[in-house]
């Protein structure tokens, strides 16, 4: 499966987010910002996404890794120094 594809999956299955993807073709790694995330455990903001992808997972998607953030969590985490 495209990481193009990944991402569109996503994005329109949580309207607003903001999407970033990348892998190898089998396994990929996907960070998701959204504030529909707020107030939701972390094992649910997982299953919104794996929702999203339908049954990708498993079939194109052999191995996901997920990251998942509100907007805050997001713009509050700290950025590594560039040396």
């Amino acid at each position: 499966m495209e990481i193009d594809s990944i991402k569109r999956l996503i994005e329109s299955g949580i309207p607003g987010s903001q999407v970033a993807v990348s892998g190898d073709g089998t396994h990929f790694q996907a960070r998701v910002v959204c504030d529909v995330f707020a107030g939701k455990t972390m094992v649910q903001q997982h299953q919104l996404v794996y929702e999203a992808l339908g049954d990708k997972v498993g079939t194109e998607i052999h191995a996901l890794s997920i990251e998942t953030y509100t907007t805050e969590e997001w713009a509050g985490r700290k950025q590594p120094r560039v040396p």
